[in-house]
């Protein structure tokens, strides 16, 4: 059978597929609709005369055929792209689209405050960024990169870190003081209304303090639980209570006065931020000029 540029085509979006095993996912990385990608690998069962998946209202699966066929054709695919991606690195103007999976905070503190600058410099750079807690294997997914905190990294993975590390505080409104007292020590926090941390693997946080050698985690009162430190941020500046949170986060309304801290004695710093991916394939250049610039410009210092 002679292979055509539609089964080029349609073989791509298959692979897209079969790493998501999701139309609506493949979509968004093709930069097509899942109707599009649908009616591709219908065309390209036809041709091929076997089903390559099993599609029902909730899953994608790939049938013994589809899995034989990914097998095949992954690595020639893989292979074509660093080709390409090599020859990339002696443009002027380097060029490409790079998907990063962050940590909210981490895309919030870290990647949106760098990309005007960035994008001034490599205006042929598209940066497709989704920022969620949620923990997954960016590869399966189809990133090109992560972005966590340094202890959550998977082992597997290249890491290059890309903040200096990050002090964890305790904060909360004037007005939720006045009204409740300024806890003296970690104790006195049982005696407060805490907003909880919910961590991307659904485990709520205990919250770790650290003064002089002692170390405690504390699973605190929590009147509400949240999966996002900005959710949580805009309850606290209404006085709902206190939050445990990256200091980057709350410096501007603590310097403001809208925020103040509190047992700052016991405010551990943690492992800033660290930007990981996989050994097996070739860095894109448009992700190692955005590390490379992260790096650079530093804005939550190195």
């Amino acid at each position: 059978m002679q292979t055509n540029r539609s089964d080029v085509a349609d073989l791509i979006y298959f692979l897209a597929i079969a790493r998501h095993r999701s139309f609506s996912r493949a979509a968004v990385e093709m930069g097509v609709s899942a109707s599009a990608l649908s009616h591709a690998l219908k065309g390209l069962e036809s041709r091929l005369g076997v089903r390559l998946l099993n599609r029902t209202t909730k899953s994608v699966t790939l049938t013994t055929a589809g899995e034989a066929l990914a097998t095949s054709v992954g690595q020639p695919f893989e292979a074509i792209d660093n080709a390409l991606e090599t020859l990339n690195r002696f443009r002027d103007t380097p060029s490409g689209r790079i998907r990063i999976n962050a940590a909210v905070e981490a895309a919030n503190l870290l990647i949106a405050p760098v990309i005007p600058a960035f994008m001034a410099r490599y205006p042929d750079v598209e940066i497709d960024l989704v920022a969620s807690n949620r923990l997954i294997d960016v590869t399966d997914a189809g990133f090109d990169a992560g972005i966590r905190y340094g202890g959550t990294v998977p082992e597997d993975m290249i890491a290059r870190r890309l903040s200096a590390d990050i002090r964890w505080v305790i904060a909360a409104s004037p007005d939720y003081l006045a009204r409740s007292g300024t806890p003296e020590h970690p104790d006195d926090l049982m005696n407060h209304r805490c907003i909880s941390n919910r961590l991307g693997d659904d485990r709520i946080y205990r919250w770790e303090l650290e003064r002089n050698g002692e170390a405690l985690q504390i699973t605190v009162p929590g009147s509400v639980t949240v999966d996002q430190a900005q959710t949580g941020l805009v309850a606290v500046l209404g006085g709902a209570g206190l939050m445990y949170l990256p200091e980057p986060l709350v410096a501007p309304y603590v310097q403001d006065g809208r925020l103040r801290l509190v047992l700052t004695d016991w405010a551990p710093a943690g492992e800033g931020f660290y930007i990981y991916y996989s050994s097996r394939r070739q860095l894109p250049t448009g992700l190692r000029l955005l590390i490379d610039f992260i790096r650079e410009v530093r804005p939550l210092g190195l």
